[in-house]
């Protein structure tokens, strides 16, 4: 990143008692989560388009279809692999979906191992920062894990409704929001959603995960337990069928 943050006329927040943590202007806060946060959004809008093509699937391989009509696809990137998960929701609009999927709220309705969720900060009207804490009694992977995101949420020129979420750098999280002793703070790589409109009251979702819970842990565990997470769309669709 580069110096301008001290040309900023934007005050800086007090440093964190953390050598490793940035103090970091709000307006480069924001000018650096626009920046990051348009490479999600492609990303995941690349993700929804592969997923309905016969060829140049991107290394998508799928995995298999759910009970529940979910299908699953991973693409390997690296060490981890990303999770895909698409289903088309019959009787529920794009504006009811979202309205549950980025209400902070409700998170603990639909991921019942999360025992926080909080703004940390308001950037612009459809840009956060949030702080996501799971507690003692979570699943063993996700335990005492914290993760400090952005989430922005946009509406494309064709109406499709796009939410990307993603870990800020450690040092940046450092210096926002500093690391508490018992907790292990993890790294969402790239996550969000992809909703497009399919008739007048159904929709097609697409949820996208990278997930590195940090800590030492077996690769194969963390790949287990995004295959988990993108269920979640289940758990979604009758929050917002209530809605």
């Amino acid at each position: 990143m580069s110096s301008s943050s001290s040309h900023s006329h934007s005050p800086s927040p007090p440093s964190a008692p953390c050598s490793r943590s940035w103090s970091i202007s709000e307006e480069s806060l924001k000018r650096y989560v626009q920046f990051a946060s348009e490479s999600c959004i492609q990303e995941l809008l690349s993700a929804s388009v592969s997923n309905r093509t016969l060829h140049g699937n991107e290394g998508w391989k799928v995995l298999g279809r759910a009970n529940n009509g979910v299908e699953v696809s991973r693409r390997r990137t690296g060490s981890l692999h990303t999770f895909r998960s698409r289903w088309v929701l019959e009787s529920v609009t794009p504006q009811q979906f979202i309205a549950v999927a980025t209400a902070i709220d409700a998170a603990k309705q639909w991921d019942s191992d999360l025992v926080e969720a909080k703004y940390i900060k308001d950037l612009e009207d459809n840009l956060s920062i949030i702080r996501l804490r799971f507690g003692d009694n979570s699943k063993p992977l996700f335990r005492n894990r914290e993760f400090i995101v952005y989430e922005r949420r946009e509406t494309m020129e064709d109406g499709t409704l796009v939410v990307a979420v993603a870990s800020l750098p450690k040092e940046i999280a450092a210096g926002l929001h500093p690391k508490q002793s018992n907790t292990i703070r993890g790294f969402l790589l790239q996550s969000g959603w992809v909703v497009e409109k399919v008739e007048e009251h159904s929709c097609s979702v697409t949820y996208v995960i990278q997930l590195d819970p940090a800590g030492w842990m077996p690769k194969f565990f963390v790949n287990r337990l995004n295959t988990k997470l993108v269920m979640i769309i289940e758990n979604l669709r009758k929050l917002a069928q209530g809605a």
